[in-house]
Protein backbone atom coordinates (compact mmCIF):
# COMPACT_ATOMS: atom_id res chain seq x y z
CA UNK A 1 0.00 0.00 0.00
CA UNK A 2 2.61 2.37 1.00
CA UNK A 3 4.59 1.81 -2.72
CA UNK A 4 1.02 2.34 -4.37
CA UNK A 5 0.49 5.41 -2.16
CA UNK A 6 3.65 6.67 -2.96
CA UNK A 7 4.16 5.92 -6.63
CA UNK A 8 0.42 7.27 -7.67
CA UNK A 9 1.62 10.72 -5.62
CA UNK A 10 4.32 10.72 -7.61
CA UNK A 11 3.22 9.87 -10.90
CA UNK A 12 0.49 12.52 -10.67
CA UNK A 13 3.08 15.37 -9.59
CA UNK A 14 5.17 13.96 -12.72
CA UNK A 15 2.22 14.77 -14.74
CA UNK A 16 1.81 17.90 -12.94
CA UNK A 17 4.92 19.27 -13.54
CA UNK A 18 6.04 18.17 -17.19
CA UNK A 19 2.71 19.39 -18.40
CA UNK A 20 3.12 22.72 -16.41
CA UNK A 21 6.94 23.09 -17.67
CA UNK A 22 5.99 22.30 -21.47
CA UNK A 23 3.36 25.45 -21.20
CA UNK A 24 5.50 27.23 -19.42
CA UNK A 25 8.26 26.83 -21.99
CA UNK A 26 6.11 26.91 -25.30
CA UNK A 27 4.53 30.34 -23.77
CA UNK A 28 7.73 31.89 -22.86
CA UNK A 29 9.35 31.14 -26.03
CA UNK A 30 6.74 32.06 -28.49
CA UNK A 31 6.22 35.51 -26.47
CA UNK A 32 10.24 35.95 -26.75
CA UNK A 33 9.91 34.87 -30.76
CA UNK A 34 7.44 37.39 -31.20
CA UNK A 35 9.03 39.80 -28.19
CA UNK A 36 11.92 39.91 -30.85
CA UNK A 37 10.58 39.84 -34.21
CA UNK A 38 8.74 43.14 -33.33
CA UNK A 39 11.64 44.37 -31.83
CA UNK A 40 13.79 43.58 -34.91
CA UNK A 41 11.01 45.12 -37.14
CA UNK A 42 10.51 48.24 -34.72
CA UNK A 43 14.24 49.06 -35.05
CA UNK A 44 14.47 48.15 -39.46
CA UNK A 45 11.60 50.55 -39.81
CA UNK A 46 13.70 53.26 -37.66
CA UNK A 47 17.31 52.65 -39.48
CA UNK A 48 15.29 52.56 -42.94
CA UNK A 49 13.42 55.91 -42.16
CA UNK A 50 17.06 57.07 -41.50
CA UNK A 51 18.27 55.40 -44.61
CA UNK A 52 15.59 57.41 -46.63
CA UNK A 53 16.75 60.59 -45.14
CA UNK A 54 20.19 60.20 -46.20
CA UNK A 55 19.22 59.32 -49.64
CA UNK A 56 17.42 62.14 -49.81
CA UNK A 57 19.54 64.58 -48.12
CA UNK A 58 23.60 62.77 -49.49
CA UNK A 59 25.41 64.58 -51.95
CA UNK A 60 28.88 63.79 -51.28
CA UNK A 61 28.58 59.65 -51.67
CA UNK A 62 27.95 57.28 -54.27
CA UNK A 63 24.72 55.21 -54.04
CA UNK A 64 26.84 52.21 -53.76
CA UNK A 65 28.99 53.86 -50.90
CA UNK A 66 26.03 54.83 -49.43
CA UNK A 67 24.39 51.49 -49.07
CA UNK A 68 27.64 49.65 -47.92
CA UNK A 69 28.16 52.22 -45.25
CA UNK A 70 24.11 52.24 -44.20
CA UNK A 71 24.31 48.35 -44.46
CA UNK A 72 27.70 48.41 -42.19
CA UNK A 73 25.68 51.15 -39.72
CA UNK A 74 22.41 49.25 -39.49
CA UNK A 75 23.60 45.39 -39.77
CA UNK A 76 21.40 44.72 -42.18
CA UNK A 77 21.41 44.73 -45.95
CA UNK A 78 20.62 47.90 -47.95
CA UNK A 79 19.03 49.01 -51.15
CA UNK A 80 18.23 51.51 -53.16
CA UNK A 81 15.60 51.27 -56.23
CA UNK A 82 14.50 53.43 -58.53
CA UNK A 83 10.66 54.09 -59.57
CA UNK A 84 10.39 50.52 -62.01
CA UNK A 85 11.89 48.43 -59.85
CA UNK A 86 15.74 48.52 -61.01
CA UNK A 87 17.93 47.88 -58.30
CA UNK A 88 20.64 51.14 -58.31
CA UNK A 89 22.90 49.76 -55.37
CA UNK A 90 22.66 46.67 -52.67
CA UNK A 91 25.36 45.76 -50.36
CA UNK A 92 25.37 42.98 -50.87
CA UNK A 93 24.77 41.45 -54.40
CA UNK A 94 25.87 43.17 -57.78
CA UNK A 95 22.78 45.64 -59.00
CA UNK A 96 23.25 44.38 -62.58
CA UNK A 97 22.68 40.70 -61.67
CA UNK A 98 19.65 41.34 -59.28
CA UNK A 99 15.96 41.07 -60.77
CA UNK A 100 13.49 43.80 -60.83
CA UNK A 101 11.83 44.40 -57.57
CA UNK A 102 8.74 46.16 -59.20
CA UNK A 103 6.47 43.30 -58.06
CA UNK A 104 8.24 42.81 -54.41
CA UNK A 105 5.01 44.33 -51.75
CA UNK A 106 7.22 45.66 -49.53
CA UNK A 107 8.08 47.98 -52.81
CA UNK A 108 4.53 48.44 -54.24
CA UNK A 109 3.89 49.37 -50.37
CA UNK A 110 6.62 51.72 -50.36
CA UNK A 111 5.68 53.94 -53.57
CA UNK A 112 2.55 53.97 -52.11
CA UNK A 113 3.73 56.47 -49.37
CA UNK A 114 4.08 53.70 -46.71
CA UNK A 115 6.40 51.45 -45.41
CA UNK A 116 6.26 48.15 -46.33
CA UNK A 117 7.34 45.32 -44.52
CA UNK A 118 7.55 41.18 -45.90
CA UNK A 119 9.42 37.96 -45.38
CA UNK A 120 11.04 35.69 -47.78
CA UNK A 121 13.79 33.72 -48.76
CA UNK A 122 16.17 35.97 -50.89
CA UNK A 123 16.62 35.03 -54.59
CA UNK A 124 19.95 36.32 -55.02
CA UNK A 125 21.91 35.48 -51.40
CA UNK A 126 19.33 32.27 -50.58
CA UNK A 127 18.73 33.92 -47.19
CA UNK A 128 15.33 34.27 -45.58
CA UNK A 129 15.03 38.12 -44.91
CA UNK A 130 12.88 40.25 -43.28
CA UNK A 131 12.63 43.35 -45.79
CA UNK A 132 11.77 46.99 -44.61
CA UNK A 133 11.18 49.31 -47.28
CA UNK A 134 10.22 53.21 -47.39
CA UNK A 135 9.59 55.60 -50.31
CA UNK A 136 12.76 58.29 -51.04
CA UNK A 137 12.81 61.11 -54.11
CA UNK A 138 13.17 59.10 -57.09
CA UNK A 139 12.52 55.70 -55.81
CA UNK A 140 12.84 53.62 -52.07
CA UNK A 141 15.31 52.25 -49.65
CA UNK A 142 15.54 49.23 -48.45
CA UNK A 143 17.11 47.15 -45.66
CA UNK A 144 16.66 43.13 -45.20
CA UNK A 145 17.33 41.73 -42.37
CA UNK A 146 18.48 38.01 -41.97
CA UNK A 147 16.15 35.86 -40.06
CA UNK A 148 18.63 33.31 -39.77
CA UNK A 149 19.87 35.67 -36.08
CA UNK A 150 16.55 35.34 -35.18
CA UNK A 151 16.23 31.55 -35.38
CA UNK A 152 20.11 31.22 -33.80
CA UNK A 153 18.45 33.42 -30.53
CA UNK A 154 15.72 31.67 -30.73
CA UNK A 155 17.86 28.35 -30.54
CA UNK A 156 19.97 29.64 -27.60
CA UNK A 157 17.00 30.64 -25.81
CA UNK A 158 14.93 27.16 -26.18
CA UNK A 159 18.65 25.10 -25.05
CA UNK A 160 18.48 27.81 -22.10
CA UNK A 161 15.00 27.59 -21.28
CA UNK A 162 14.87 23.48 -21.89
CA UNK A 163 18.10 23.58 -19.27
CA UNK A 164 15.82 25.83 -16.61
CA UNK A 165 13.21 24.09 -17.04
CA UNK A 166 14.88 20.20 -16.51
CA UNK A 167 16.83 21.98 -13.59
CA UNK A 168 12.99 23.24 -12.36
CA UNK A 169 11.71 19.69 -12.59
CA UNK A 170 14.15 18.19 -10.95
CA UNK A 171 13.86 20.02 -8.46
CA UNK A 172 10.30 19.81 -8.50
CA UNK A 173 10.49 16.04 -8.57
CA UNK A 174 12.83 15.86 -5.50
CA UNK A 175 10.09 18.22 -3.32
CA UNK A 176 6.86 15.83 -4.89
CA UNK A 177 9.60 12.71 -4.08
CA UNK A 178 9.67 14.15 -0.26
CA UNK A 179 6.09 15.16 -0.38
CA UNK A 180 4.69 12.12 -1.55
CA UNK A 181 6.87 10.12 0.67
CA UNK A 182 5.45 12.12 3.86
CA UNK A 183 1.90 11.50 2.70
CA UNK A 184 2.43 7.76 2.13
CA UNK A 185 4.14 7.40 5.68
CA UNK A 186 0.90 9.87 7.32
CA UNK A 187 -1.27 7.34 5.52
CA UNK A 188 0.61 3.99 6.62
CA UNK A 189 0.34 5.31 10.21
CA UNK A 190 -3.63 5.75 9.98
CA UNK A 191 -3.48 2.12 7.89
CA UNK A 192 -1.83 0.72 11.13
CA UNK A 193 -3.50 2.47 13.94
CA UNK A 194 -6.97 1.08 12.04
CA UNK A 195 -5.17 -2.49 11.98
CA UNK A 196 -4.90 -2.11 15.76
CA UNK A 197 -7.93 -0.29 16.55
CA UNK A 198 -9.61 -3.75 14.23
CA UNK A 199 -7.44 -6.25 16.38
CA UNK A 200 -9.50 -4.78 19.26
CA UNK A 201 -6.58 -2.42 20.92
CA UNK A 202 -9.18 0.67 21.34
CA UNK A 203 -5.78 2.48 23.86
CA UNK A 204 -3.86 2.89 20.96
CA UNK A 205 -3.54 6.55 19.61
CA UNK A 206 -2.88 8.96 16.62
CA UNK A 207 -0.48 11.60 17.13
CA UNK A 208 -1.07 14.20 14.85
CA UNK A 209 -0.18 17.65 14.63
CA UNK A 210 -0.66 18.55 11.26
CA UNK A 211 -3.98 20.71 10.24
CA UNK A 212 -4.74 19.73 6.63
CA UNK A 213 -7.41 16.86 5.74
CA UNK A 214 -5.32 13.75 6.76
CA UNK A 215 -4.64 15.25 10.12
CA UNK A 216 -8.17 16.62 10.43
CA UNK A 217 -8.79 12.68 9.57
CA UNK A 218 -6.66 11.21 11.96
CA UNK A 219 -7.90 13.41 14.54
CA UNK A 220 -11.30 11.97 13.37
CA UNK A 221 -10.30 8.52 13.91
CA UNK A 222 -8.75 9.48 17.24
CA UNK A 223 -11.80 10.83 19.00
CA UNK A 224 -13.70 7.99 17.18
CA UNK A 225 -11.54 5.63 18.93
CA UNK A 226 -11.64 7.05 22.12
CA UNK A 227 -15.20 7.22 22.31
CA UNK A 228 -15.94 4.06 21.46
CA UNK A 229 -13.69 2.43 24.06
CA UNK A 230 -15.57 4.64 26.33
CA UNK A 231 -18.73 3.20 24.98
CA UNK A 232 -16.79 -0.29 25.21
CA UNK A 233 -15.91 0.10 28.63
CA UNK A 234 -19.45 0.88 29.92
CA UNK A 235 -20.90 -1.80 27.99
CA UNK A 236 -18.14 -4.09 29.15
CA UNK A 237 -18.95 -2.93 33.21
CA UNK A 238 -22.94 -3.27 32.31
CA UNK A 239 -22.11 -6.76 30.60
CA UNK A 240 -20.24 -8.03 33.81
CA UNK A 241 -23.33 -6.21 35.95
CA UNK A 242 -26.09 -8.33 34.26
CA UNK A 243 -23.48 -11.61 34.84
CA UNK A 244 -23.44 -10.82 38.46
CA UNK A 245 -27.12 -10.57 38.62
CA UNK A 246 -27.85 -13.59 36.10
CA UNK A 247 -25.18 -15.64 38.12
CA UNK A 248 -26.89 -14.61 41.55
CA UNK A 249 -30.49 -15.54 40.47
CA UNK A 250 -31.94 -18.59 42.06
CA UNK A 251 -33.87 -18.82 39.26
CA UNK A 252 -31.82 -20.41 36.01
CA UNK A 253 -31.83 -18.41 33.04
CA UNK A 254 -30.44 -19.31 29.24
CA UNK A 255 -30.45 -17.34 26.57
CA UNK A 256 -30.25 -18.69 22.38
CA UNK A 257 -30.03 -17.34 19.47
CA UNK A 258 -33.09 -17.02 16.29
CA UNK A 259 -30.95 -20.49 15.17
CA UNK A 260 -31.98 -21.88 18.82
CA UNK A 261 -28.54 -22.58 19.70
CA UNK A 262 -27.44 -21.54 23.45
CA UNK A 263 -25.83 -18.45 23.50
CA UNK A 264 -24.95 -18.38 27.38
CA UNK A 265 -26.53 -19.53 30.54
CA UNK A 266 -26.21 -18.64 34.48
CA UNK A 267 -24.61 -21.03 37.03
CA UNK A 268 -28.27 -22.06 38.42
CA UNK A 269 -28.68 -23.30 34.90
CA UNK A 270 -24.90 -25.28 34.96
CA UNK A 271 -25.78 -26.46 38.09
CA UNK A 272 -28.89 -27.69 37.23
CA UNK A 273 -28.14 -30.09 34.35
CA UNK A 274 -26.20 -32.78 35.22
CA UNK A 275 -23.93 -32.32 31.45
CA UNK A 276 -24.05 -28.53 32.16
CA UNK A 277 -24.61 -26.33 29.16
CA UNK A 278 -22.58 -26.18 25.92
CA UNK A 279 -22.34 -23.05 24.40
CA UNK A 280 -23.66 -22.79 20.70
CA UNK A 281 -25.48 -26.21 20.70
CA UNK A 282 -28.26 -27.00 19.79
CA UNK A 283 -30.89 -26.27 22.67
CA UNK A 284 -32.14 -29.36 21.91
CA UNK A 285 -29.15 -31.36 22.67
CA UNK A 286 -29.11 -29.82 26.37
CA UNK A 287 -32.84 -29.84 27.20
CA UNK A 288 -35.37 -32.14 25.79
CA UNK A 289 -38.51 -31.39 27.91
CA UNK A 290 -41.02 -30.56 25.44
CA UNK A 291 -42.78 -28.08 27.20
CA UNK A 292 -39.65 -25.94 27.90
CA UNK A 293 -39.19 -26.35 24.33
CA UNK A 294 -42.45 -25.49 23.14
CA UNK A 295 -41.77 -22.31 24.73
CA UNK A 296 -38.52 -21.29 23.44
CA UNK A 297 -40.32 -21.87 19.85
CA UNK A 298 -42.80 -19.86 20.39
CA UNK A 299 -40.95 -17.23 21.87
CA UNK A 300 -38.73 -17.54 18.62
CA UNK A 301 -41.31 -17.88 16.36
CA UNK A 302 -44.55 -15.72 17.50
CA UNK A 303 -42.05 -13.24 19.14
CA UNK A 304 -44.80 -13.76 22.31
CA UNK A 305 -44.09 -14.33 25.59
CA UNK A 306 -44.98 -17.87 26.67
CA UNK A 307 -44.87 -19.91 29.97
CA UNK A 308 -45.42 -23.43 30.74
CA UNK A 309 -44.72 -25.45 33.08
CA UNK A 310 -42.22 -28.35 33.31
CA UNK A 311 -41.80 -32.17 35.18
CA UNK A 312 -39.34 -33.51 32.98
CA UNK A 313 -36.15 -31.39 32.81
CA UNK A 314 -34.53 -32.54 36.34
CA UNK A 315 -36.16 -35.79 37.85
CA UNK A 316 -38.45 -34.91 40.81
CA UNK A 317 -38.69 -30.92 40.23
CA UNK A 318 -41.56 -29.20 39.06
CA UNK A 319 -40.25 -25.65 36.64
CA UNK A 320 -42.59 -22.84 35.61
CA UNK A 321 -40.80 -21.79 32.01
CA UNK A 322 -40.81 -18.44 30.61
CA UNK A 323 -39.57 -17.34 27.14
CA UNK A 324 -39.79 -14.50 25.94
CA UNK A 325 -37.71 -12.84 22.57
CA UNK A 326 -35.08 -10.61 22.93
CA UNK A 327 -34.90 -7.14 20.56
CA UNK A 328 -31.61 -8.81 18.74
CA UNK A 329 -33.45 -11.87 17.78
CA UNK A 330 -33.35 -14.88 19.86
CA UNK A 331 -34.87 -15.58 23.42
CA UNK A 332 -34.81 -16.13 26.87
CA UNK A 333 -35.85 -18.60 29.01
CA UNK A 334 -36.46 -18.70 33.04
CA UNK A 335 -36.83 -21.43 34.97
CA UNK A 336 -38.46 -20.71 37.71
CA UNK A 337 -38.73 -23.86 41.22
CA UNK A 338 -42.24 -24.83 41.82
CA UNK A 339 -40.93 -28.17 43.36
CA UNK A 340 -41.53 -26.60 47.09
CA UNK A 341 -44.43 -24.92 46.21
CA UNK A 342 -46.25 -27.37 44.56
CA UNK A 343 -45.16 -29.81 48.01
CA UNK A 344 -46.37 -27.12 50.28
CA UNK A 345 -49.29 -26.82 48.46
CA UNK A 346 -49.94 -30.70 48.55
CA UNK A 347 -49.64 -31.23 51.60
CA UNK A 348 -52.35 -28.48 52.23
CA UNK A 349 -54.71 -30.14 50.30
CA UNK A 350 -54.10 -33.50 51.44
CA UNK A 351 -54.65 -32.18 55.22
CA UNK A 352 -57.50 -29.78 54.30
CA UNK A 353 -58.83 -33.41 52.86
CA UNK A 354 -58.13 -35.68 55.52
CA UNK A 355 -59.37 -33.12 58.20
CA UNK A 356 -62.86 -32.51 56.27
CA UNK A 357 -62.91 -36.20 55.21
CA UNK A 358 -62.46 -37.16 59.62
CA UNK A 359 -64.47 -34.28 60.43
CA UNK A 360 -67.77 -35.74 58.13
CA UNK A 361 -68.47 -38.33 60.11
CA UNK A 362 -68.38 -36.87 64.22
CA UNK A 363 -70.06 -33.49 62.77
CA UNK A 364 -72.68 -36.18 61.14
CA UNK A 365 -73.46 -37.91 64.30
CA UNK A 366 -73.44 -34.39 66.21
CA UNK A 367 -76.16 -33.41 63.89
CA UNK A 368 -78.07 -36.73 64.15
CA UNK A 369 -77.81 -36.76 67.60
CA UNK A 370 -79.14 -32.50 67.67
CA UNK A 371 -81.56 -33.39 65.54
CA UNK A 372 -82.90 -36.40 67.53
CA UNK A 373 -83.16 -34.75 70.87
CA UNK A 374 -85.08 -31.90 69.14
CA UNK A 375 -87.54 -34.16 67.90
CA UNK A 376 -87.86 -35.43 71.98
CA UNK A 377 -88.25 -31.72 73.48
CA UNK A 378 -91.60 -29.75 73.39
CA UNK A 379 -91.54 -26.51 71.55
CA UNK A 380 -91.00 -24.97 75.14
CA UNK A 381 -88.44 -27.32 76.52
CA UNK A 382 -86.08 -25.51 78.29
CA UNK A 383 -82.91 -26.42 76.42
CA UNK A 384 -84.54 -26.22 72.96
CA UNK A 385 -83.05 -23.33 72.03
CA UNK A 386 -79.32 -24.54 72.82
CA UNK A 387 -80.09 -27.84 70.86
CA UNK A 388 -81.42 -25.83 67.38
CA UNK A 389 -77.93 -24.13 67.91
CA UNK A 390 -75.80 -27.09 67.71
CA UNK A 391 -77.73 -28.11 65.30
CA UNK A 392 -77.47 -25.27 62.93
CA UNK A 393 -73.39 -25.02 63.71
CA UNK A 394 -73.18 -28.67 62.88
CA UNK A 395 -74.95 -28.02 59.68
CA UNK A 396 -72.26 -25.47 58.81
CA UNK A 397 -69.56 -27.30 59.53
CA UNK A 398 -70.83 -30.25 57.65
CA UNK A 399 -71.11 -27.67 54.37
CA UNK A 400 -67.68 -26.38 55.18
CA UNK A 401 -65.88 -29.73 55.34
CA UNK A 402 -67.59 -30.74 52.07
CA UNK A 403 -66.74 -27.31 50.56
CA UNK A 404 -63.20 -27.64 51.53
CA UNK A 405 -63.26 -31.40 49.74
CA UNK A 406 -64.71 -30.40 47.06
CA UNK A 407 -61.83 -27.44 46.51
CA UNK A 408 -59.39 -29.62 47.13
CA UNK A 409 -60.27 -31.79 44.77
CA UNK A 410 -60.65 -28.93 42.27
CA UNK A 411 -57.24 -28.07 43.20
CA UNK A 412 -55.73 -31.52 42.92
CA UNK A 413 -57.15 -32.25 39.88
CA UNK A 414 -58.47 -35.10 41.34
CA UNK A 415 -62.00 -34.10 39.93
CA UNK A 416 -61.82 -34.98 36.13
CA UNK A 417 -64.20 -32.72 33.94
CA UNK A 418 -66.27 -34.91 31.63
CA UNK A 419 -66.24 -32.04 28.53
CA UNK A 420 -69.07 -32.05 26.43
CA UNK A 421 -70.68 -29.19 24.15
CA UNK A 422 -73.53 -27.65 26.19
CA UNK A 423 -75.82 -24.58 24.70
CA UNK A 424 -75.71 -21.61 26.78
CA UNK A 425 -79.36 -21.72 27.38
CA UNK A 426 -79.04 -25.10 28.32
CA UNK A 427 -76.64 -23.63 31.28
CA UNK A 428 -78.69 -20.71 31.76
CA UNK A 429 -82.30 -23.25 32.63
CA UNK A 430 -79.80 -25.34 35.19
CA UNK A 431 -79.17 -22.49 37.32
CA UNK A 432 -82.78 -20.88 37.22
CA UNK A 433 -84.12 -24.49 38.21
CA UNK A 434 -81.22 -23.63 41.22
CA UNK A 435 -82.65 -20.47 41.58
CA UNK A 436 -86.39 -22.22 42.10
CA UNK A 437 -85.53 -24.44 44.44
CA UNK A 438 -83.52 -21.87 47.01
CA UNK A 439 -85.57 -21.01 49.57
CA UNK A 440 -84.07 -17.56 49.81
CA UNK A 441 -85.53 -16.83 46.17
CA UNK A 442 -89.44 -16.14 47.16
CA UNK A 443 -89.08 -12.32 47.40
CA UNK A 444 -86.75 -11.75 44.43
CA UNK A 445 -87.33 -12.13 40.47
CA UNK A 446 -85.29 -14.04 37.82
CA UNK A 447 -84.57 -12.31 34.72
CA UNK A 448 -82.84 -14.46 31.73
CA UNK A 449 -81.17 -12.57 29.40
CA UNK A 450 -79.46 -15.43 26.34
CA UNK A 451 -77.66 -13.64 23.88
CA UNK A 452 -75.25 -16.29 23.43
CA UNK A 453 -75.39 -18.69 19.69
CA UNK A 454 -72.04 -20.63 20.61
CA UNK A 455 -72.31 -23.80 22.42
CA UNK A 456 -69.42 -24.29 24.94
CA UNK A 457 -67.09 -27.12 25.95
CA UNK A 458 -67.84 -27.80 29.57
CA UNK A 459 -68.73 -30.34 32.56
CA UNK A 460 -72.60 -29.41 32.66
CA UNK A 461 -72.52 -30.35 36.37
CA UNK A 462 -69.29 -28.59 37.52
CA UNK A 463 -70.45 -25.44 35.45
CA UNK A 464 -73.89 -25.48 37.04
CA UNK A 465 -72.10 -25.63 40.62
CA UNK A 466 -70.14 -22.45 39.38
CA UNK A 467 -73.92 -20.91 38.79
CA UNK A 468 -75.27 -22.47 42.18
CA UNK A 469 -72.06 -20.48 44.03
CA UNK A 470 -72.79 -17.63 41.80
CA UNK A 471 -76.58 -17.02 42.90
CA UNK A 472 -76.37 -18.62 46.06
CA UNK A 473 -74.02 -16.29 46.96
CA UNK A 474 -76.63 -13.24 44.99
CA UNK A 475 -79.27 -14.36 47.18
CA UNK A 476 -77.76 -14.58 50.50
CA UNK A 477 -75.60 -11.24 50.26
CA UNK A 478 -78.27 -9.54 47.53
CA UNK A 479 -81.84 -10.04 48.72
CA UNK A 480 -83.03 -6.70 48.74
CA UNK A 481 -82.03 -5.64 45.41
CA UNK A 482 -85.39 -7.41 44.24
CA UNK A 483 -84.30 -9.01 41.26
CA UNK A 484 -81.69 -10.75 40.04
CA UNK A 485 -80.28 -11.72 36.11
CA UNK A 486 -78.52 -13.94 34.75
CA UNK A 487 -77.51 -14.31 30.83
CA UNK A 488 -75.05 -15.02 28.10
CA UNK A 489 -73.36 -13.29 25.22
CA UNK A 490 -70.70 -14.43 22.66
CA UNK A 491 -67.13 -13.01 22.79
CA UNK A 492 -64.43 -14.19 20.74
CA UNK A 493 -63.49 -17.86 21.08
CA UNK A 494 -65.56 -17.89 24.31
CA UNK A 495 -68.97 -17.28 25.36
CA UNK A 496 -69.37 -15.13 28.49
CA UNK A 497 -71.86 -15.90 31.41
CA UNK A 498 -72.92 -13.52 34.10
CA UNK A 499 -74.89 -13.12 37.00
CA UNK A 500 -76.35 -9.72 38.01
CA UNK A 501 -77.90 -8.37 41.12
CA UNK A 502 -79.09 -5.49 42.19
CA UNK A 503 -78.47 -5.30 46.00
CA UNK A 504 -75.66 -2.42 48.17
CA UNK A 505 -72.73 -3.43 46.23
CA UNK A 506 -68.97 -4.02 46.92
CA UNK A 507 -66.46 -1.70 47.39
CA UNK A 508 -63.80 -1.25 45.17
CA UNK A 509 -61.05 -2.10 47.68
CA UNK A 510 -62.70 -5.83 48.01
CA UNK A 511 -62.75 -6.94 44.61
CA UNK A 512 -59.46 -8.12 44.29
CA UNK A 513 -59.90 -10.63 47.08
CA UNK A 514 -63.00 -11.90 46.52
CA UNK A 515 -62.43 -15.25 45.29
CA UNK A 516 -59.89 -15.92 47.72
CA UNK A 517 -60.53 -18.98 50.39
CA UNK A 518 -62.43 -17.58 53.52
CA UNK A 519 -62.34 -14.09 52.47
CA UNK A 520 -65.78 -12.40 53.19
CA UNK A 521 -66.91 -8.65 52.81
CA UNK A 522 -69.27 -8.74 55.48
CA UNK A 523 -68.27 -11.19 58.12
CA UNK A 524 -71.06 -11.24 60.22
CA UNK A 525 -73.50 -10.90 57.81
CA UNK A 526 -71.73 -14.47 56.39
CA UNK A 527 -71.95 -15.92 59.84
CA UNK A 528 -75.55 -14.85 60.14
CA UNK A 529 -76.65 -16.62 56.26
CA UNK A 530 -74.72 -19.69 56.94
CA UNK A 531 -72.00 -18.71 53.93
CA UNK A 532 -68.76 -21.00 54.41
CA UNK A 533 -66.57 -18.67 52.24
CA UNK A 534 -65.45 -21.09 49.93
CA UNK A 535 -68.26 -20.70 47.61
CA UNK A 536 -66.23 -17.83 44.75
CA UNK A 537 -63.16 -20.33 45.56
CA UNK A 538 -64.40 -23.36 44.45
CA UNK A 539 -66.11 -21.54 41.30
CA UNK A 540 -62.09 -19.80 40.27
CA UNK A 541 -61.48 -22.81 39.94
CA UNK A 542 -63.79 -24.88 38.39
CA UNK A 543 -63.59 -22.17 35.72
CA UNK A 544 -60.08 -21.79 35.56
CA UNK A 545 -59.55 -25.79 35.04
CA UNK A 546 -62.11 -25.21 32.10
CA UNK A 547 -59.62 -22.78 30.70
CA UNK A 548 -61.98 -20.03 30.76
CA UNK A 549 -61.86 -16.47 33.74
CA UNK A 550 -64.01 -15.35 35.88
CA UNK A 551 -63.85 -11.60 37.82
CA UNK A 552 -66.49 -9.04 39.22
CA UNK A 553 -67.73 -5.72 38.35
CA UNK A 554 -69.31 -3.74 41.36
CA UNK A 555 -70.36 -0.09 43.06
CA UNK A 556 -71.67 0.85 46.06
CA UNK A 557 -75.38 1.03 46.04
CA UNK A 558 -75.19 -0.11 42.39
CA UNK A 559 -75.55 -3.90 42.83
CA UNK A 560 -72.53 -6.54 41.57
CA UNK A 561 -72.03 -8.51 38.77
CA UNK A 562 -70.21 -11.80 38.80
CA UNK A 563 -68.45 -12.21 35.19
CA UNK A 564 -67.07 -16.21 33.81
CA UNK A 565 -66.32 -16.91 30.24
CA UNK A 566 -66.38 -20.71 29.08
CA UNK A 567 -64.27 -21.50 25.77
CA UNK A 568 -66.71 -21.66 22.65
CA UNK A 569 -66.85 -25.44 20.36
CA UNK A 570 -67.86 -26.41 16.90
CA UNK A 571 -68.83 -29.17 17.54
CA UNK A 572 -71.74 -30.01 18.55
CA UNK A 573 -72.27 -33.77 18.38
Amino acid sequence: MKQRVFFKLLLAFLFVIVVATGTLDLLVRRSWEDSLRHETEAALRQKVAMFADRVNHERLLSPQKLVELVSQQAAARATIIDPQGKVIADSSAEPDAMENHAQRPEFREALQGGVGTATRKSATVGVEYLYVAAPVSGGAVRLAYPLQAIQEARRRIRYELLFSSLAAFLVAMVVAALYARSVSTRLRRIVGFASQVAQGDLSTRLDEDSGDEIGAVAHSLDATTKKLQENFEALQTSRDQLETLLNSMQEAVVAVNREGRVQWANRRMEKLLPTGVRPNAAVVETIREPNFLATIQAALRDRSVSTKRASSIVPGKIFNVTAAPMAGGGAVAVLHDLTEIERVEKTRRDFIANVSHELRTPLTNVQGYAETLLETVGEDGPNREFLEIIRKNAARMTRITEDLLILAKVESGEQKLDLHPVSPAALLEDAAENFRENELSGSMELIIQNHAVQCVSADRNAAFQVFRNLIDNALKYAASGGRLEIGSRDVEGAVEFFVHDYGPGIASEHLPRLFERFYRVDKARSRESGGTGLGLAIAKHIVRVHGGAIWAESELNHGSIFFFTLPATTDVS
